[in-house]
């Protein structure tokens, strides 16, 4: 799937006039640019478009100019409304190898959930990865279904990865298991009040 964005160049300085005018203040660097691109793009587009496309590669329109390719390497929220208030968009070289990360989604039912009573718990929700632009995913599978007790678990080595794709961690890190559900003496020690001093 593909995603784009517009983005207008702005004088440097007036981030809080975008702001209140309804738009976000960004960057735009890397690629084959020799200096930074300060830019604004309107806040419910890039919203929309984030939400969907996270680590995908994105069509970036500067001033109706031809589209670059670009991804969203970093975003500042505002803590309280939840809304991005600056974004840094990378430019790609697509005959380059670039890196990343990539999210995980867990698919597929645990046996020693369902059997055993178990929780499953998932160390890490995405990946560093390394591969070429044009082989780039929004996101890689992982299929817990094959953890049958609590001893099992899913390191980064077992991860099936799309061709052209590298992961760029620890090959014996644990992403995924299952851990026991809590005995009663457990759980009569978590509903005892503190004691004070």
């Amino acid at each position: 799937m593909s995603y784009s964005l517009n983005a207008k160049t702005r004088p440097a300085g007036q981030a809080e006039v975008d702001r209140a005018s309804g738009n976000v203040p960004a960057v735009v660097y890397g690629g084959d640019r020799s200096e930074t691109t300060v830019v604004t793009v309107a806040l419910n587009e890039f919203t929309k478009v984030y939400n969907e496309a996270r680590s995908s590669l994105i069509d970036l329109t500067i001033d109706g100019s031809s589209p670059v390719k670009v991804v969203v390497q970093d975003v500042q929220f505002n803590p309280v409304k939840d809304l991005a208030t600056h974004v840094d968009f990378r430019q790609i070289n697509m005959s380059k190898e670039m890196s990343t990360t990539v999210a995980l989604l867990f698919v597929g039912e645990a046996p020693a959930v369902k059997e055993l009573g178990g929780t499953i718990m998932k160390m890490y929700t995405e990946v560093d990865v390394t591969c070429l632009p044009k082989d780039l995913v929004q996101e890689i599978e992982i299929d817990v279904s094959g953890l049958k007790t609590f001893d099992d678990g899913i390191r980064i080595k077992d991860i099936v990865v799309p061709a052209g794709i590298t992961l760029d961690e620890d090959m014996e890190r644990v992403v995924v298991k299952v851990t026991p559900p809590l005995t009663e003496d457990e759980l009569k020690a978590m509903e005892e009040p503190a004691a004070v001093d």
